[in-house]
């Protein structure tokens, strides 16, 4: 993925050093990687994290980001964004946080094209946009958002292709949707013709990841929602693993939402994500 520009606000600082394993989080530095190679070499575990910021006002956003040390990704979605608007984006940047900007643009080549050119000016560093609004409107959003950046002197984003919603099961999304592909099918049909399109990457349930990875080898980005670290509710999402689970299988970040932003205590829940990739990390490595 794209990296960032000499004007963009440096990271946050690394996971909260509580003692113990977050602790060895905290300190950790170059990881190695997975035993499938999967989380990058030089990366943190933090940076493979990226918090839903599903709330309904700024000030509720921003006090749950501030809530957690080490934060280092978070998404701003619909919710988000029709409440607060384009100024949250440069409200988290100033915080020193990475922006997912997951509004999942999807209409004729124009209007993407200009959506895309305006999110890239704000400084989002992955944007989404449907995969099945073909490949016109897709590479029209590529070279929008490339537009947007080079016009605010910053690094251009890296587009995400949403393939299928993690909320589908199979029965619903055949019955309802009388497309004939199965999801398996259907989502490495999507993620074909965005990466022919020149889009950096997906975004796909965990359960198709390593199919796609197999067929579109790093840097394509494979992002994944329905991430549900063991023991925790599934919500509405219907297609889910645990965080080491995705990474293992091919995943570039999870995005991560109700487990954390819902926990009792959000710093904690997030520290334990984070742990859980360190762990698998250093057993792969044993």
């Amino acid at each position: 993925m794209t990296g960032p520009s000499a004007e963009r606000p440096e990271p946050a600082p690394s996971l909260a050093s509580t003692g113990g394993l977050a602790a060895d989080l905290a300190g950790a530095s170059s990881p190695k990687g997975l035993s499938s190679g999967n989380l990058q070499p030089q990366r943190h575990p933090a940076d493979a994290l990226i918090l839903a910021l599903d709330r309904p006002d700024a000030a509720s956003a921003l006090a749950l980001a501030a809530a957690i040390p080490g934060l280092r990704w978070v998404k701003v979605g619909l919710e988000l964004f029709s409440a607060a608007g384009p100024q949250v984006v440069a409200q988290l940047r100033d915080r020193g946080l990475r922006v997912f900007l997951d509004l999942k643009f999807h209409d004729i080549p124009a209007t993407m094209a200009g959506a895309c050119r305006s999110a890239a000016r704000l400084g989002a560093e992955l944007i989404t946009v449907h995969g099945c609004a073909g490949s016109e409107a897709l590479a029209a959003a590529q070279a929008g958002a490339q537009e947007g950046a080079q016009a605010a002197g910053l690094g251009a984003p890296t587009l995400l292709a949403v393939t299928v919603l993690t909320s589908w099961n199979p029965q619903r999304f055949a019955r309802e949707l009388a497309i004939d592909d199965t999801i398996e099918d259907y989502v490495p049909r999507l993620a074909r013709l965005a990466a022919s399109a020149g889009i950096g990457g997906c975004v796909c349930s965990p359960l198709e990841v390593a199919a796609l990875r197999a067929a579109h080898p790093a840097p394509f980005a494979l992002v994944t929602p329905g991430i549900r670290p063991a023991g925790a509710a599934r919500g509405d999402q219907q297609r889910v693993m645990t965080p080491a689970q995705a990474l293992a299988a091919g995943a570039s970040q999870l995005v991560i939402g109700r487990p954390i932003s819902a926990s009792t205590d959000p710093a904690a829940a997030f520290t334990a994500c984070g742990q859980e990739l360190l762990l698998a990390q250093n057993q792969g490595q044993a």
